[in-house]
């Protein structure tokens, strides 16, 4: 049963050592850890080809063209189920993600086809994230849901562990998006396909270290991109 663990990056250098080193201390049995760079310009790259000398479980996936969340995202399935991967997991790089929450993860696909970490199930929390931040990703939520028919109430977690077969229907190299929209692409897919998705509560800890990517332009980009999805929908072309 190999483990692979995908993380999309742009200048993380920050965070992404003591990332890998976190979730290599999770102990997992034959775990791998792909990190699907965009060539990144403080270097996030080299710190991981540096570690990935000295360990064979780490793996550089360095991108030179079609950069973006959504491309390195459906690069990085792409390469986990190329290496055989039996469960692919999906996380962020700026520590907002605790890899304490990765055994939980698989351990839950005994009872769903993809399992999320999210932010609004009981039990979870939200730690330096402002009250505004909060009002946005719920009405963000509301209207992902309304739109896509979905009953998911993190829809723009990044947190996810799917089995092989899950991705593999998805088939990410027909994956449309180019930024974050990805996640509400690929979680509308697995709707699409009947999959069963579980939220795990995770507490989610906004980022120390580095700066956030997500800006006005990319919030309005994958507003969007969701009605472009319910198009292509009603008119026959994703499924």
């Amino acid at each position: 049963m190999k483990t692979y663990v995908m993380i999309p990056t742009y200048n993380e250098k920050e965070n992404i050592a003591n990332l890998i080193n976190s979730i290599l201390n999770l102990k997992i049995k034959n775990l791998h850890i792909v990190v699907a760079d965009d060539n990144s310009p403080d270097g996030t790259w080299k710190i991981v080809n540096k570690i990935s000398k000295k360990n064979k479980n780490v793996h550089l996936l360095l991108r030179k063209k079609n950069k973006g969340r959504g491309s390195g995202g459906r690069d990085g399935f792409i390469y986990c189920l190329k290496s055989g991967a039996d469960i692919v997991i999906e996380m962020d790089a700026d520590m907002s993600h605790d890899p304490k929450y990765i055994p939980l993860m698989i351990k839950e696909l005994n009872n769903a086809d993809l399992i999320l970490g999210s932010r609004r199930v009981k039990g979870s929390k939200e730690i330096g994230r402002s009250l505004i931040r909060r009002i946005i990703t719920y009405f963000a939520n509301l209207y992902i849901n309304i739109v896509l028919g979905l009953n998911v109430k993190d829809c723009n977690s990044g947190f996810r562990c799917y089995r092989r077969e899950t991705l593999k229907k998805i088939n990410p190299s027909n994956l449309i998006s180019k930024g974050p929209e990805i996640v509400q692409e690929v979680l509308f897919k697995a709707h699409l396909r009947g999959f069963k998705i579980k939220e795990i509560p995770i507490t989610f800890i906004n980022r120390t270290k580095g700066k956030s990517k997500l800006g006005i332009k990319q919030l309005a980009i994958g507003y969007f991109m969701i009605l472009k999805l319910k198009f292509l929908k009603l008119i026959g072309e994703i499924l």
